[in-house]
């Protein structure tokens, strides 16, 4: 029962993380730039993986996508990778959980679904660790260009798409890791013992055939000299 709930737990877990991962691909703001010693801003600009945009006092918005995948940054690409790995990852991780989950009828015995569980957390795990590369990778240059005294163009700060992809790729690792331990936790499970009741129940019947049959013997007659 508890090794039941923690694969419910792990399969909340690592969906929730996949949700959060799947959303950061459309988010916008992954980039946002600085006001750190600006005095007085017109305008804000952000960017995420797909266009860079810019805002002005009004609100209004006016957005570029990217020109050329090939033109690109290799950070940007690399990105882009990471990120649609670790979502179909989390789908395929999704599926081999929802099998080899012990609530569920498919998958088989114990043993092969626990195998297809253990599986199933790899998959997410990898998802997490593809996430919190991208993620990472992507802060890191940004970080790098803040603290870069001789940068002289726009400075950006992290955007909330970079928080939401490390949250979903921290619950995907957690969550993977649950279902590898599911499958110690079944190969630890004691396993029951069937005793053979075979000699009991030969003993049992021919007890039972020897108190059906009735004592043929003569009873013993004894006279009053027996007694003396």
């Amino acid at each position: 029962m508890a090794s039941t709930s923690a694969e419910i737990i792990a399969f909340l877990l690592t969906i929730s993380g996949w949700v959060l991962v799947s959303s950061t691909l459309p988010t916008d703001y992954w980039k946002v730039s600085t006001i750190d010693g600006t005095v007085i801003t017109t305008a804000t600009f952000w960017a995420n993986l797909w266009k860079t945009c810019v805002t002005d006092s009004t609100g209004v918005s006016n957005c570029k996508d990217f020109p050329s995948m090939l033109a690109l940054d290799g950070y940007i690409q690399a990105c882009r990778g990471l990120m649609i790995s670790a979502v179909c990852l989390g789908f395929f991780g999704a599926v081999f959980g929802l099998v080899g989950m012990k609530c569920t009828k498919v998958g088989g015995s114990d043993q092969t679904k626990a195998k297809i569980a253990c599986l199933a957390g790899l998959i997410f795990i990898l998802s997490g660790l593809c996430s919190m590369t991208s993620c990472s990778l992507y802060a890191n240059r940004i970080t790098s260009e803040f603290f870069d005294p001789s940068f002289v163009a726009q400075k950006y700060e992290l955007g909330a798409a970079l928080f939401i992809g490390w949250a979903g790729a921290s619950l995907c690792i957690i969550g993977g890791s649950i279902f590898c331990f599911s499958i110690a936790e079944n190969s630890n499970s004691p396993r029951r013992g069937y005793a053979y009741n075979g000699a009991a129940s030969m003993m049992s019947s021919r007890t039972k055939v020897h108190n059906s049959v009735p004592d043929k013997t003569s009873p013993k007659h004894f006279d009053k000299n027996a007694y003396v």
